[in-house]
């Protein structure tokens, strides 16, 4: 019964529910077949109008789009019209700045219409002629008004910067503002500020630029007795120049720097200080003055020409000045000051005043060039303008102090003398007087004044700064590599041909490689310098020296001998004496190489050390004696007539070869040379020996050799011996009996 009950309750609620569900089915069908029809309306008559009006819409639209840009075409030419329009009303007005504006603003409306894809239009070139000629027509105008702003006056002669050239040249300014008028825009203003609108200016100030360095600045730097004087008048500011008569000294960088300055000033006055609005494309935005653009377009080359025509005479040559050389450098720094005020310089420009204070490294630059030009003319000049120099000769030198003392030097005293003798070499003590020291000969003047300039250089190089120093110690080697260098190549010919010439060359050489030994270690005491080290040392370059100078003579010495043996080839060989023609021949011979040794004898006195004179004088002899000795040892058959008119010329070089011994200029000082012949002619005995065989007989031979104790066996081979006897005498037992003795 209850479980009845429970299904009655659900089924009554459940069939309520039912019901509803079934409504619900039936509206969604009532609704999807309402859906249907509407749809299929859409799609028949709908669609078809949309499609109609999308299609009218886009081509509405592209009409639009046309007529907007031929509007705006059309607008930009009316624009282009009337700029052109405004400019030329401008331009009769000489209003030039706005004038230049319009001009730009139509090139705008140009560039706007060229930049249209797909919108060629023929006018646009009729249109670019009409701008360039507008351009054209007012550039003219600017250009005549700048020329009547800025007058040149210059002398026929242009091109020319000469100082009679310049001192005719005026610049004229018309840039004064007239007194009564107060004009709101200064006419040069104008002008030079529709110049920079149409991008005009920079090549009006270059030529500008050009000319004031030509006939203004340049000159006045290079011409230091030109000054410039400007004049005011009521409409017109004239800068003229005048000479204030023939300047004998370099002018100084603090009176240039005055000049320039001046001139920079007036400039500025009257023309470089307009500010320019508008400073044409590529700059920043704001004002930049004409100053500001000139000095970019010539300082370069001004500085420059300062550096290098004023600053560069202006540093000192000795040490001694480069204190005083400080008003240089502030007067340096001051005129940079001034022209970065004017704004003709940018704050950060230093070239100038870099250079001056680089003045120790200029200093000593500009040292080793004075002294290494000097040290070539030195070279390229005369050899043979000789002094003499004795053990005691000296070379003048200002003081050097005390080894030990370490003074600064003393560069006023009156000169000491550095001997060629004492050598000092600091606190080990002194050497003999005669240890280095030079034997009395001649050498060149321009020699001695060349290391004299080295002892200089030196000096000067223990004064200053370590860098200088440096450079000045390595200047000094350079001096003695160019002589090396320089003087066998430059004087070659004469050196060979001049056998004076030789032996001086001989004496420089030997003279220098003397003075090279000692010339660092002179400057070792010199208190703190860099030279102190004992690095600093020339010894090296001495053996070269010595080898120089003795190729030289060697060479002169072999070219001597060569014609000695020459000329003694005309002796006939010595051969038939009785015939006289050929005793005619080698009698002259003889006489031609006695005549030679006593010209060279000559050219070599008191020029070439005594021993070296007499080394050479009797190396010479005896090659003429030892060709003779050949000469005559190796005849097969001697006459009796032959043997004396061999032994008459024998005895012609032995009574005359020792007085070509003539060393010294006091003749009576050379006998004791002369009497020395046989220690420098090494054949002297062998010729003697030789005279005595030519006049004795077989007897006398035999005792001369003495069982080969005797001095003729000191100077010639038994061989030599037996062939001479053979010559000499003819064939008997006595000859055979006197051959069996020599061997």
């Amino acid at each position: 019964g209850e479980v009845c009950t429970m299904i009655n309750k659900k089924y009554s609620e459940f069939l309520p529910s039912m019901q509803s569900a079934e409504d619900l089915v039936a509206q969604v069908e009532g609704l999807a077949s309402n859906i249907d029809l509407l749809k299929a309306g859409i799609e028949n008559e709908v669609q078809r109008d949309l499609n109609v009006a999308v299609a009218e819409f886009t081509e509405l639209k592209q009409q639009l789009e046309r007529d907007t840009l031929v509007l705006s075409v059309l607008k930009k030419l009316q624009e282009f019209d009337t700029t052109i329009k405004e400019c030329n009303s401008a331009l009769l007005e000489k209003q030039y700045v706005a004038a230049a504006q319009q001009l730009e603003k139509a090139r705008s409306s140009l560039r706007s219409l060229e930049s249209r894809r797909g919108f060629e239009l023929k006018i646009l070139k009729a249109l670019g002629t009409e701008l360039t000629v507008q351009t054209q027509n007012i550039i003219y105008h600017l250009g005549e008004e700048w020329q009547k702003l800025i007058v040149w006056k210059l002398p026929p002669s242009k091109g020319s910067s000469s100082l009679e050239a310049v001192v005719l040249s005026e610049l004229h300014l018309h840039t004064v503002p007239p007194q009564d008028q107060d004009t709101a825009v200064p006419p040069v203003a104008a002008v030079l500020e529709a110049l920079a609108v149409l991008g005009e200016l920079h090549s009006k100030l270059k030529d500008f630029g050009q000319l004031l360095l030509q006939y203004i600045l340049k000159p006045l730097i290079s011409h230091p007795s030109l000054e410039p004087v400007p004049e005011e008048q009521p409409d017109v500011f004239i800068l003229r120049f005048r000479t204030q008569g023939l300047a004998l000294h370099e002018s100084s960088p603090v009176e240039v720097f005055d000049k320039i300055k001046l001139v920079f000033e007036v400039l500025h006055k009257y023309l470089l200080s307009v500010p320019l609005e508008q400073p044409g494309e590529g700059r920043k935005e704001g004002s930049v003055t004409l100053a500001e653009l000139l000095g970019e377009l010539i300082w370069e080359e001004l500085s420059d020409c300062l550096i290098h025509n004023c600053l560069v005479n202006s540093i000192p040559t000795n040490s001694s000045q480069l204190e005083q050389y400080k008003e240089v450098i502030e007067s340096t720094e001051e005129f940079e000051k001034a022209l970065k005020k004017m704004q003709f310089l940018k704050e950060d420009t230093t070239a100038l005043l870099k250079y001056a204070c680089n003045v120790d490294s200029h200093f000593a630059n500009k040292k080793c060039q004075d002294v290494i030009m000097a040290a070539r003319n030195l070279m390229t000049s005369e050899i043979h303008n000789t002094v003499k120099i004795t053990p005691d000769s000296s070379i003048a030198l200002p003081e050097l102090p005390d080894p030990g003392s370490g003074d600064p030097p003393k560069m006023h005293r009156a000169s000491a003398l550095l001997h060629n003798g004492t050598v000092n070499v600091g606190s080990e003590g002194r050497l003999s007087p005669f240890t280095l020291c030079l034997p009395t000969c001649r050498i060149s003047c321009s020699v001695q004044q060349l290391v004299g300039l080295a002892y200089h250089t030196l000096l000067e190089a223990t004064a200053s700064t370590d860098l200088c120093c440096v450079q000045l110690f390595d200047c000094v080697r350079n001096i003695f590599q160019l002589f090396y260098e320089v003087v066998p190549t430059y004087h070659r010919e004469n050196l060979q041909k001049l056998p004076q010439l030789a032996a001086i060359h001989h004496n420089n050489c030997m003279y220098i490689a003397h003075h090279l030994l000692t010339l660092g270690h002179q400057f070792r005491y010199r208190g703190a310098s860099v030279l102190s080290g004992g690095a600093a040392t020339f010894v090296d370059m001495v053996p070269g020296f010595r080898r120089l100078g003795m190729e030289c003579f060697l060479a002169q010495m072999r070219v001597q001998k060569g014609e000695i043996l020459e000329r003694l080839s005309s002796a006939r060989n010595f051969s038939n004496m009785d015939d006289e023609e050929n005793y005619c021949a080698a009698n002259k011979a003889i006489k031609q190489v006695l005549h030679q040794l006593r010209r060279l004898g000559m050219v070599w006195k008191d020029v070439l050390p005594v021993n070296v004179y007499c080394k050479a004088m009797g190396a010479l002899l005896n090659t003429a004696l030892a060709e003779i000795v050949t000469r005559i040892a190796a005849l097969e058959d001697i006459s009796a007539e032959d043997a004396d008119r061999l032994y008459s010329l024998c005895r012609i070089m032995v009574e005359e070869g020792p007085q070509v011994f003539t060393p010294l200029l006091e003749e009576d000082k050379n006998k004791k040379y002369q009497e020395e012949v046989p220690v420098y002619v090494h054949k002297w005995m062998t010729f003697k020996e030789l005279m005595i065989v030519l006049q004795a007989n077989l007897q006398e031979i035999v005792d001369q050799w003495a069982d080969g104790k005797g001095p003729l066996a000191e100077e010639f081979s038994a061989a030599e011996v037996k062939s001479l006897i053979r010559a000499l005498f003819q064939n008997t037992e006595r000859r055979a009996a006197a051959l069996a003795r020599i061997k």
